[in-house]
């Protein structure tokens, strides 16, 4: 779960004669142990607050490198319960280029809106793009150039009153390249007075409107697929008199090459399109979406949408698809808004109270359950009312930390902050400390190993209290006990509650449900003590329960070694390194538990760090003897001074894998002889700067050379103050001339 402090390692609780739970002594719950429960309830907050960027949004074009952007609109005005038509404006300098939603290499623009109560937005409507390519004439991906503009229908509510004037604000992502390419991100807004009339004013923005992908009428479409080519026949309407120029086909989803040639035959009167499918495209593929561009257009827009299943002709000509809807991008574009489940709000809420419910279900809350319930019970007396009182009490820590997670949630969603555990899990050795450390939590889980006091005996402890107070802190104990686990059915629940698909207010009544769902069956147990003893009674089942829970959690380190495969891809030797790492952390678990003297302890620690040093995502490649083999190292300015100080040649790129030219340049240079004899004759230590991510190292140190863009990169010479500074389009001949320059 997003949100959620680290679990903690559940403890073997022993049980009293005829299972029983072991009597709890009762103290005042003291004001520093209070403290330090706000402190654990805020503690996640603050962490999801560091990764926020505030949104400061400027009326008029804002440039960016590159790119001037602006958020225009088709009308003067905004009319109450209507739609209106708004668009990002871009205006690229020459010979710059941004992307389409389907990029080829790089990512494509996104909005992120931030838009007053009871407005929504809809997904970007793009333009037909064109191929784009660098000054060699090499096709880099599918976007734009010039002036473009990427339109959203944003629908206003019907309170709105004439005469207001309402600001719309978005913060816009986007990639900009020619032969280097660099990010552009900015806050832009747009006020509009409310009014019933609204005027057309922007005839520029209307004439591109009017030019956007739209299906065809009577034309038909079909589609096949045999080995690596996609076969696409495009057959006119009857007598129609129109002949498209130039065609090119944009799929939305990469199944198509981007980069390879598009042969296109006319066979009678029907156009057939012969396509190199992506290497990397799926092999169950059933259907093909996107837009045919024509040189002259269309009877109706520039590009025509479709969506056909390969295999079979459709029937009843192009139809509209789902070309306009934001995609996933494997390079980084944000992804659509989660589904909100199923029977829309209604069933979102069902899930989420089922969820909360299951919760008390998991390892790490149950076991607590019937000692909560005698806790209120003893705290009370007899005194029924004063029972029901505590039980509130505690539903109303409960429910006041889920609204306080919530609150802080849709404040970062309000502002276009990206929120979750997608940024961590960029991070390689993220990746791999959440999977050294599942794996120790489910060999725990499993037997191998018990460790001490947890979460949970500390919670048995805290409810124990006497007072409200207690109570209360229960309730948030509670909290911070069941949010490491997760419980079927939440999933798409918090997926909803965290999507812009709901407002704000239906985001905090699915909090609230899930706080319901964990909170009830203490609830009810304080209001009816007497069904305590209708709960299970503690026995050998929970040993094996907790023990069958161990499974999921391998499943997850296993995902987490396959993300692992995908950043490590670079490295032959890389993942092999992390699996072994695993192996010595699991064989720390299995010391720690088999032997419980100092001497156990000590050689247990040192696995653990062994296993951590070992696996330990880094650049990892290991020689076969027929030469030098490129080995890639981290760049950073320490490494650069260390290195010169030692007195090695350094080369350093500065990349990033939406940088189409930084890949064609290792290509052509990294597979030379001559460059790799030369880098072998020098003993050149190679050092990587991957700008993929925001690093903001690699930003300074770019801006040092007053550049803001990839591909740059630099040769050090030992006793030379200054790098040779490679121009961005290389080859083996100018790499090599880098390496001559050092020795004059």
């Amino acid at each position: 779960m997003p949100l959620c402090p680290p679990p903690t390692l559940p403890v073997r609780r022993s049980l009293g004669e005829g299972g029983s739970l072991p009597a709890v002594s009762l103290s005042n719950l003291s004001n520093r142990l209070r403290a330090l429960l706000l402190m654990m309830l805020f503690l996640p907050l603050g962490s999801v607050l560091s990764l926020s960027n505030g949104l400061s949004a400027a009326p008029g074009p804002v440039r960016k490198g590159a790119v001037a952007a602006e958020l225009v609109a088709a009308q003067d005005a905004i009319a109450p319960g209507k739609k209106i038509l708004v668009a990002l404006k871009l205006n690229h300098d020459e010979h710059w280029h941004s992307y389409w939603i389907n990029p080829g290499t790089g990512y494509p623009t996104s909005l992120a809106w931030k838009l007053p109560a009871g407005f929504t937005a809809g997904p970007i409507l793009w333009p037909t793009p064109h191929v784009v390519k660098d000054r060699r004439g090499s096709i880099t991906g599918n976007g734009y150039e010039g002036e473009v503009y990427l339109f959203v229908e944003l629908a206003a509510p019907a309170s709105l009153k004439p005469g207001e004037t309402v600001t719309l604000r978005a913060k816009a992502d986007w990639l900009m390249c020619e032969d280097v390419c660099m990010p552009g991100m900015a806050d832009v807004e747009l006020s509009l007075p409310v009014s019933l009339e609204p005027k057309s004013t922007n005839p520029a923005l209307a004439q591109a409107y009017a030019d956007r992908p739209q299906p065809l009428t009577g034309w038909s479409l079909s589609a096949s697929r045999s080995g690596s080519t996609l076969l696409v026949r495009l057959t006119p309407a009857a007598g129609t008199t129109h002949r498209p120029q130039n065609l090119h086909l944009f799929d939305t989803a990469g199944l198509v090459d981007y980069a390879a040639e598009q042969k296109i035959t006319e066979e009678k009167s029907a156009f057939v399109f012969t396509l190199a499918i992506a290497k990397d495209a799926p092999a169950d593929a059933t259907r093909l979406t996107g837009v045919i561009a024509s040189a002259n257009g269309w009877p109706a827009g520039h590009g025509a949408i479709f969506d056909v299943e390969i295999g079979a002709p459709a029937a009843g000509g192009l139809k509209p698809s789902s070309v306009v809807r934001p995609l996933a991008s494997a390079s980084g574009s944000r992804l659509p808004p989660p589904a909100s489940g199923p029977g829309g709000l209604a069933g979102t809420l069902l899930l989420a109270l089922i969820g909360g419910l299951i919760l008390n279900l998991m390892p790490c809350v149950f076991p607590v359950l019937g000692i909560k319930v005698l806790g209120f019970v003893h705290q009370a007396g007899n005194d029924r009312r004063k029972i029901i009182a505590h039980g509130l009490v505690y539903t109303f820590g409960v429910l006041l930390s889920f609204w306080i997670l919530a609150g802080v949630i849709l404040a970062l969603r309000a502002s276009g902050s990206e929120i979750g555990w997608g940024a961590q899990l960029q991070s390689p050795g993220f990746v791999f400390g959440m999977a050294a450390f599942l794996l120790i939590f489910s060999l725990n889980l499993s037997g191998l190993f018990e460790i001490g006091l947890s979460a949970t005996a500390v919670g048995g402890k805290l409810q124990m209290q006497q007072g409200y107070a207690g109570s209360f802190f229960s309730g948030i104990l509670a909290v911070l006990v069941s949010t490491p686990c997760s419980a079927p059915f939440l999933a798409p629940a918090l997926g909803a509650a965290f999507s812009p698909a709901f407002s704000a207010a239906e985001s905090m009544l699915i909090f609230t449900f899930i706080a319901v769902g964990l909170a009830a069956p203490y609830l009810l147990l304080s209001l009816f003590p007497a069904a305590v003893k209708l709960l299970p009674r503690p026995g050998a089942w929970m040993e094996t329960f907790k023990q069958f829970m161990a499974f999921p959690l391998y499943a997850t380190v296993g995902w987490l070694l396959w993300v692992l495969a995908g950043q490590t891809k670079d490295d032959d030797y890389a993942l092999l390194f992390l699996v072994f790492g695993l192996v010595l952390v699991a064989m720390a678990a299995w010391v720690y538990g088999r032997f419980s003297k100092f001497t156990g302890r000590i050689a247990a620690t040192v696995l653990l760090l062994a296993g951590l040093g070992l696996g330990w995502p880094k650049s990892v490649t290991l020689s076969n003897g027929s030469g030098y083999t490129v080995k890639w190292e981290h760049w950073s300015p320490e490494a650069v001074t260390a290195a010169r100080a030692a007195g090695r040649t350094v080369y350093v790129d500065f990349t990033a894998r939406w940088c189409a030219t930084c890949q064609t340049n290792k290509a052509a240079v990294f597979t030379s002889d001559d460059v790799l004899a030369e880098l072998g004759k020098k003993n050149v230590l190679l050092l990587k700067a991957d700008w993929t991510s925001k690093d903001p190292a690699i930003t300074a140190e770019l801006a040092k050379w007053n550049r803001s863009a990839v591909p740059f990169n630099l040769i050090y010479a030992p006793g030379q103050a200054d790098p040779v500074i490679l121009p961005e389009l290389l080859t083996p001949g100018r790499v090599l001339e880098g390496f001559a320059a050092t020795t004059k």
